[in-house]
């Protein structure tokens, strides 16, 4: 049984109020910073060892990982089909922002997000497919005993357990994903179990 843990990086300011961060490089706050310490001691604590840890390329992802790594005595691989969702012309810009220049298309995204065109970005469908090429890219490297961290986006782990649970996209919505939550998926050689979904119970006090 081979064992990824999924990540989402710590908390940055671009959280609140709600914004298309997507590729843009919003730093980790003094909070996101605490948060991937404490998931770095709760995944030392829990996990006897890992065989690799996986990162979107952006610095938000590559500070969470490189905290986990730290406590394993261990380093990061960067892969880029973890990065976030492109958000093409809305990239960076808040709710509010993009609706003001997008409406009918903004609706779509937060109505029927499998169906929405991002102007310049890419679909729903499209980072399912590439998130879930990525997962099997990495269970393909390791054998059936390993525990892996992948460490991504809100977008990137919702499109892994819609992979993960044979959920379509449109499911995406529901999947809460708070920053530095651990979800857990376990495959068996043909079929992915989840065993945890959002958990943050690590995050008291930090």
């Amino acid at each position: 049984m081979t064992t990824l843990i999924l990540v989402r990086h710590g908390h940055v300011d671009w959280i609140a109020p709600p914004r298309f961060r997507g590729r843009a490089e919003p730093p980790l706050t003094g909070l996101g910073l605490r948060q991937a310490e404490a998931t770095a001691r709760h995944l030392r604590a829990a996990l006897p060892a890992l065989a690799a840890i996986y990162t979107s390329p952006l610095g938000r992802c590559r500070d969470t990982a490189e905290a986990i790594a730290g406590a394993f005595g261990t380093t990061v691989d960067v892969l880029p089909g973890l990065n976030d969702l492109d958000y093409g012309a809305w990239q960076g810009l808040t709710h509010e922002e993009a609706r003001a220049g997008w409406p009918a298309e903004v609706e779509a995204w937060f109505r029927v997000p499998h169906l929405a065109a991002i102007p310049g970005g890419e679909t729903l469908p499209d980072l399912v497919a590439r998130v879930a090429g990525t997962l099997h890219q990495v269970l393909a490297r390791h054998g059936r005993d390993a525990t892996v961290v992948l460490v991504g986006h809100d977008s990137v782990n919702r499109a892994a357990l819609c992979h993960a649970l044979g959920l379509p996209p449109e499911a995406y919505r529901r999947l809460r994903q708070d920053p530095c939550a651990l979800n857990e998926l376990r495959f068996d050689g043909r079929d992915f179990t989840v065993a945890l979904v959002n958990g943050t119970q690590h995050l008291a006090g930090a």
